[in-house]
């Protein structure tokens, strides 16, 4: 970034950012670290990004569509690391969809302000059609999971997949903001937050007459 001069008295004419939209992410992104996502002002992120008041409008309406694009980053991020650790339910869809929890609880605990834009902003996510793609996205991982592990149960006995799925979106979802997540909001928890899901998890599949020996015939 710079400032240009005119050719006579060397004053500065006009601000110039190589990349505003960039900067004003990051800056966004550190102010709901410091403050959380209501803590700061359109004005606040344009003054940490080191451009005038004005500036940012060239790429934002306002401050909620700057937090919806930090929250549609998130939900892009968010959905490729649980598709990772998914990898299409191998080795089989117990230990695959152990791995997808500590992903959604790492995700909590490394991405904080991210976590934070995408769940506790109060953004609308059908503000923009490519928000909610992304969201939807990243759900319908946890959706192939419980699909899989529904598929385990004898075919008269399978419980409804996307119950199951909402089940176990809301179960994650509660230890990482509770006891995963990696800002000051986060609670004590005498076990790793990990432990703590799988055992949920482990008691609830159980209850549905699901576990390793499961076979789905």
């Amino acid at each position: 970034m710079g400032w240009s001069k005119d050719g006579s008295g060397g004053r500065r004419r006009g601000y110039h950012h190589g990349n505003l939209r960039e900067a004003l992410i990051e800056a966004a992104l550190s102010l709901i670290a410091e403050k959380g996502p209501s803590g700061f002002s359109f004005a606040d992120a344009a003054r940490s990004a080191g451009v005038s008041s004005a500036a940012p409008y060239r790429h934002f309406r306002d401050r909620d569509a700057l937090l919806a694009d930090v929250a549609l980053r998130g939900f892009e991020l968010f959905e490729q690391r649980l598709a990772k650790a998914w990898n299409d339910g191998r080795p089989e869809p117990f230990s695959a969809f152990e791995s997808t929890g500590r992903a959604y609880l790492a995700f909590a605990r490394e991405e904080p302000s991210h976590y934070s834009a995408m769940f506790e902003a109060g953004v609308d996510l059908d503000s923009d059609p490519e928000l909610r793609k992304a969201a939807d996205r990243a759900f319908a991982v946890l959706r192939q999971a419980a699909d899989a592990l529904c598929a385990l149960a004898p075919a008269g006995a399978r419980p409804p997949a996307l119950m199951v799925s909402l089940h176990l979106w809301s179960m994650s979802h509660g230890i990482a903001s509770l006891f995963g997540r990696g800002d000051a909001g986060r609670r004590k928890l005498p076990m790793a937050p990990e432990e703590l899901l799988e055992a949920g998890v482990l008691v609830y599949l159980r209850g549905l007459g699901l576990d390793r020996g499961s076979t789905g015939r």
